[in-house]
């Protein structure tokens, strides 16, 4: 029956490469719901807005063990029957599996704002990013919804190809969730500069128009004219084909340390967006980090466990000792981080200034948890071995 992983990302890539890599010779099988290989998303906020993109050149490089994996892609898993080993697809396909991976992530949040739906997209696929460059011309109304990271790299292509654009967030400051207030007045000062809005503490009640949305409605009663809308509000890790399982579903799917699957006796592991687990930096507690090189090293930490479960061995459970990276380009700033700064309990610049290039160390009780640089991306690498020095000794506990 062989392996069967639900989710054409990178997660599900790099586990499959990982199978291969600990000795798994058996059939592998991965499920997509987008008609595409697993490609590279961050370049959907910034080069896919500027210019048409041919989804074949965000395609990560395959490794040749993986030469001979089965893709079956443009229909999702639907459901899952753990006991009896068999995931349903969307098209009613039954694939049976020695060992699951679950892979499949997450999806944009919704939000259910009256009006036409016209007009109104997320930013996940690149799909979503070629209908919203159809919309984006010099002159043309951006209106985003949130003023996290995608909210803010978009706004920064729009103006950059002469759109208008206005953040609207429930947020006192944009990005104060990941990088803290003084972090996140700062960046809005930046977006100032070139011409952003903002209306903060602020939400859309209804969107205006006919077949599509033409205009946003304020809370404070303000209408915003509204030729292009993105929807920024966040994400929701997408489980329910896992219900009925016995399965922790709370956030995302609960794992151990090595990736498997908590609440099923068949050989499950999950990786990426959707993996709940502990990890050696910040504690026993399980965590879902949505970093963007989570996916790679949950994945490869998958692979292994599964290839061992399969191959009747052992699996490593030491505990999980990555390091939680990222970063984000808004016009001419560069931000770098490692560890986990949205954990920090105080926030300091300890070099430079907010406004102009910094180094910002992020710390809880127990000391460094995080570190940004705003231009600084060489200077932090001190701060890496520090971090994962804490996540050592953690280890060792």
């Amino acid at each position: 029956m062989g392996v069967v992983v639900a989710g054409a990302g990178l997660g599900g890539l790099r586990a499959a490469e990982s199978l291969r890599a600990a000795g798994y010779s058996g059939e592998i099988t991965v499920v997509g719901e987008e008609p595409h290989h697993p490609y590279n998303r961050p370049p959907l906020s910034k080069q896919a807005l500027s210019g048409p993109i041919d989804p074949a050149g965000l395609e990560f490089r395959r490794k040749a063990g993986v030469d001979d994996v089965q893709w079956r892609l443009g229909s999702p898993v639907a459901g899952a029957d753990l006991a009896g080993r068999t995931v349903t697809l969307a098209d009613g396909t039954v694939l049976p599996f020695d060992g699951l991976v679950v892979a499949t992530g997450l999806r944009p949040r919704r939000l259910p704002i009256p009006g036409p739906a016209g007009g109104r997209s997320p930013l996940r696929t690149v799909e979503d990013a070629e209908h919203i460059r159809q919309r984006l011309a010099p002159g043309s109304h951006l209106v985003v919804l949130g003023a996290g990271f995608i909210g803010c790299e978009v706004a920064a292509t729009a103006r950059a190809l002469g759109a208008d654009a206005l953040l609207v967030a429930v947020d006192e400051e944009p990005l104060i969730r990941p990088l803290g207030r003084e972090v996140g007045a700062a960046m809005r000062r930046r977006h100032e500069e070139h011409g952003v809005e903002f209306a903060l503490g602020r939400t859309v009640t209804a969107f205006e128009g006919v077949d599509s949305a033409e205009a946003a409605v304020l809370d404070d009663g303000r209408i915003v004219p509204a030729d292009v809308i993105v929807e920024a509000v966040g994400t929701q890790p997408n489980v329910e084909w896992l219900a009925g399982n016995g399965l922790d579903l709370t956030d995302g799917v609960l794992v151990d340390s090595g990736m498997q699957v908590q609440g099923t006796d068949a050989p499950v592991v999950a990786v990426g967006d959707i993996a709940r687990y502990p990890l050696a930096l910040a504690g026993p507690g399980p965590l879902r980090i949505e970093h963007w090189n989570m996916p790679t090293e949950t994945g490869r930490r998958a692979g292994r466990t599964l290839a061992a479960l399969l191959l009747g061995e052992a699996p490593d459970r030491g505990p999980f000792t990555a390091m939680p990276s990222f970063w984000s380009d808004q016009y001419d700033i560069s931000l770098q981080s490692f560890g986990l700064p949205g954990l920090a309990t105080s926030v300091e610049v300890v070099e430079g200034d907010v406004d102009s290039d910094c180094i910002v160390e992020y710390r809880d009780d127990d000391g460094l948890i995080g570190v940004l640089g705003i231009n600084r991306t060489p200077d932090l690498v001190p701060y890496r071995k520090r971090l994962a020095e804490r996540a050592s000794q953690a280890e060792g506990a």
